[in-house]
């Protein structure tokens, strides 16, 4: 076990590298991954019971504890990243099919790593976990709506749909995470350990499968897509940060919150993309952009706020 959690960690803390590893390989043999793309909802479905599975109710009472702070974070996730990229869009005059993209990253609720990349900042980590857990489950109802509103301009959608997507890839997977862990209660110790390296397999194979299915899309706009990611990625941890200041919270809960709105669910991003526009595959590749790119700028924004870290 020892051996199998040394690994595991291993595998985390070098988790950038093995997503850029993977979607180099993508973009060398496409064929050998684009089969999984059929997956991805699925892959999605897994990393969501792991994140049911690691969940309990000392999550939700930091909401009880700092309800401010909560609100504040959350509000910020889904007013500052969905303006952001509509604003975006507008700016570099982004062909539909990119900014619908680019805006339904923007539209996803905070991402799980966004809990690891806290506590190595020395920010809030139990506020990152209350606002993660809220904003994923409110993403049913949220993600759809505020797509619908920033991105019906460029195309018709289903928010139905949509919203029917989420709760069968994310908020079901969360509820069946939940119920086995009462069920298996103090026996969860031995299952745990395993659950972050599934979880990084499975969003790497999910970038995989979209870099190579989009592999063409890539080699045409992919500079212009990483620039427009990398600005959304920063310009949400700023004013993330800045939401923070303007509400006067400590310092830690100001960390908590920047890197709260700068990280996006994107896996979700790229599987909602994956089922509701396959006839544009370049659609996905801002979520799977984002969820490369976010976790290179994560650990190096943690690292500078770690190495100030004030006691």
């Amino acid at each position: 076990m020892h051996k199998f959690l040394g690994f595991s960690n291993f595998i985390q803390k070098t988790f950038a590298l093995w997503v850029l590893l993977f979607a180099l390989l993508a973009m060398l043999s496409p064929n050998t991954f684009i089969w999984l793309k059929s997956y991805i909802p699925w892959m999605l479905g897994i990393i969501m019971f792991g994140m049911g599975m690691t969940m309990t109710l000392a999550d939700f009472k930091g909401v009880m504890q700092s309800p401010k702070a909560v609100l504040i974070g959350v509000a910020a996730q889904f007013i500052v990243m969905p303006s952001l990229a509509f604003m975006l869009c507008k700016l570099f005059n982004l062909a539909p099919e990119i900014a619908i993209g680019v805006i339904l990253v923007g539209c996803c609720p905070g991402g799980t790593a966004s809990n690891v990349i806290t506590y190595m900042a020395k920010g809030n980590t139990a506020l990152s976990v209350a606002c993660t857990s809220v904003s994923t489950l409110l993403a049913p109802l949220l993600t759809p709506a505020i797509f619908y509103l920033l991105a019906s301009q460029w195309i018709e959608i289903n928010a139905w749909s949509m919203l029917t997507s989420i709760l069968q890839v994310v908020l079901l997977p969360i509820v069946l995470g939940l119920i086995v862990r009462g069920i298996l209660k103090h026996n969860i110790q031995y299952y745990m350990p395993a659950m972050p390296l599934i979880s990084v397999v499975a969003i790497v194979a999910i970038v995989a499968a979209i870099i190579a299915g989009s592999k063409g899309q890539i080699l045409e706009s992919g500079l212009l897509i990483l620039a427009v990611v990398m600005l959304h990625n920063g310009l949400g941890y700023l004013l993330g940060y800045w939401a923070s200041r303007l509400f006067k919270l400590p310092y830690a809960d100001g960390k908590a919150i920047a890197i709260e709105v700068g990280m996006q669910n994107s896996g979700l991003g790229v599987a909602l993309a994956a089922v509701h526009f396959a006839a544009s595959p370049i659609t996905a590749v801002p979520s799977a952009i984002f969820s490369l790119w976010h976790n290179i700028s994560g650990p190096a924004l943690a690292t500078y706020w770690a190495s100030r870290h004030q006691d």
